[in-house]
């Protein structure tokens, strides 16, 4: 599992007293000044590359959720491209998950949705356009239970069934074109850094800020109302959305404005919304809901990313076992066995898991712990019988198929990891950390041809697009390109130039 701190450009750690979790790190990175600079050049690229309406005309139509779910993964590709999504597998599948069980009982049941984690300690949330949803790990590890994570996300989901994107587009419809990309592109500076937001919101016209801002709290509003009924319908506690916005906003009563979580710049809590939030529990009977293990463990994942470094992670998890908390006992020694390993000391990591294993011999993240154990201890043979009972355990699993395919990767069975990937691919939709495999194990089966083109696809799911283009150019001159991958490459080739001559043509406005 990747550290928090490794996914950050300048790779800075600072304490900081996180609410409920004061031992937390907070973690600021670089990549938000680049970010930065290049969103706005990124969102009026990417208004051309999908068509977007004439925002000079208020008669245009409004976007359609095609090019919408095109706007959203060209910001989930350029977030990607600066280090900003934490690249670990269990915890990426299990926000999908959530995500995607929320989504069932949504207006948006057909329509895709990607749920994906940030690698900051910040608190924050946030709904890209075409359904691309967004959470830091800050603000998973600040939530006390999985009825406030998911009613968090249930009030994005609802951002996007209710097309509160989309109506900002209509909405620009009415303004000049730099006018309309500076409004849209605040409202996601907003997500990366609340103030770089604001400034962009300055930047535009007094009165149409004002309309904005308008416009923004009756979406909030509107996201609250149907996010509390679609908690209900999907099993979870309602009175979770309202008691997560009522804590942030008790616990950051007297500080400073400028120093809030992003949640609350980005989201602002008032007294009447959450007033009217309680209000809202009258219309839903009671209901308890259990915490999932895969949420608690979760948060002793993130906790262990965290930590200044995995021997600081030892000490904190050792301190809390000996405090007896009972309830919590399995994801804290859990977390304890995962910084023991990150500390190189297996041993000792055996020995606790051994714990663990005795009570669910059969749970998937204590056997991906375990594996990975024997893979830093060198026991690859051992590692291997655990990945081949997970993959008959869960089939599919992509933190199984990935992490396995990596120790077959790692081990010189180029060819067997090529086919469990491809085998993967039947059934799920390949993404960058798969492209990187399958490039891996293409090369090293023979295959160059192969591997030149999942590479090409891996950087520009990196949002390298120009770097994706010369990857097909070199492939391009191999003597032992066939008609077949020709054709594939020159459409993809095609593809791939077209973006770069948007991008440059407006770089040149």
């Amino acid at each position: 599992m990747a550290s928090l701190a490794e996914r950050c450009i300048e790779n800075r750690v600072k304490n900081v007293q996180s609410i409920g979790h004061p031992q937390i790190l907070k973690i600021r990175y670089s990549f938000l000044h680049i970010f930065l600079g290049g969103l706005m050049a990124m969102l009026a690229w990417t208004a051309c590359a999908v068509e977007l309406p004439d925002f000079g005309d208020s008669s245009g139509t409004v976007i359609s959720p095609e090019k919408e779910r095109q706007l959203g993964a060209a910001f989930l590709r350029s977030l990607r491209g600066r280090g900003a999504i934490l690249e670990d597998l269990e915890t990426q599948e299990y926000l999908q998950e959530l995500g995607d069980k929320l989504v069932q009982h949504s207006d948006g049941a057909g329509q895709e949705f990607t749920f994906f984690p940030i690698a900051s300690m910040e608190i924050n949330a946030f709904a890209a356009p075409g359904g691309f949803i967004g959470v830091n790990a800050g603000l998973i590890l600040n939530s006390t239970n999985e009825s406030e994570l998911a009613g968090v996300l249930a009030h994005e989901i609802s951002h996007v069934t209710q097309r509160h994107m989309a109506r900002t587009f209509e909405r620009a419809g009415q303004m000049s074109l730099p006018v309309a990309i500076a409004m849209i592109g605040s409202l996601l500076l907003g997500v990366a850094s609340p103030d770089a937001g604001l400034a962009a919101m300055t930047a535009v016209q007094a009165g149409t800020v004002q309309n904005q801002i308008d416009f923004t709290r009756a979406n909030e509003q509107e996201a609250d109302r149907i996010g509390m009924a679609l908690l209900y319908r999907s099993g979870f506690d309602p009175s979770g959305m309202p008691s997560f916005f009522e804590r942030l906003q008790v616990a950051t009563r007297l500080t400073d404005p400028k120093s809030l979580p992003e949640f609350l710049r980005t989201h602002p809590v008032t007294v009447s919304r959450i007033a009217d939030a309680k209000n809202r529990l009258k219309e839903f009977p009671p209901r308890r809901y259990k915490d999932s293990d895969a949420y608690r463990l979760t948060k002793a994942r993130i906790r262990v990313a965290a930590a200044k470094s995995p021997r600081h992670a030892v000490k904190i998890f050792a301190a809390e076992l000996k405090e007896g908390n009972f309830e919590k006992e399995d994801p804290i020694r859990y977390g304890y066995v995962l910084a023991l390993i990150h500390a190189g000391k297996y041993k000792k990591a055996r020995r606790e898991l051994k714990r663990l294993l005795k009570k669910e011999g059969t749970n998937a993240s204590y056997l991906l712990a375990q594996a990975e154990l024997e893979r830093g201890a060198r026991n690859y043979r051992k590692s291997l019988q655990i990945y081949d009972r997970l993959e008959k355990l869960y089939p599919g699993y992509r933190p199984v198929v990935l992490n396995h395919v990596k120790m077959l990767l790692q081990n010189n069975r180029a060819q067997e990891a090529k086919q469990r990937l491809l085998d993967y691919a039947l059934q799920h939709g390949p993404d960058r950390i798969y492209y990187e495999l399958l490039a891996e194990a293409e090369g090293r089966s023979g295959s160059k041809i192969e591997a030149q083109l999942a590479l090409a696809e891996y950087y520009y799911l990196s949002g390298d697009t120009r770097m994706a283009r010369d990857q097909l150019k070199i492939a391009e001159k191999n003597p032992d390109l066939d008609y077949y991958h020709k054709q594939r490459l020159l459409a993809r080739l095609e593809e791939f130039e077209k973006e770069l001559a948007e991008e440059k043509k407006l770089h040149k406005r």
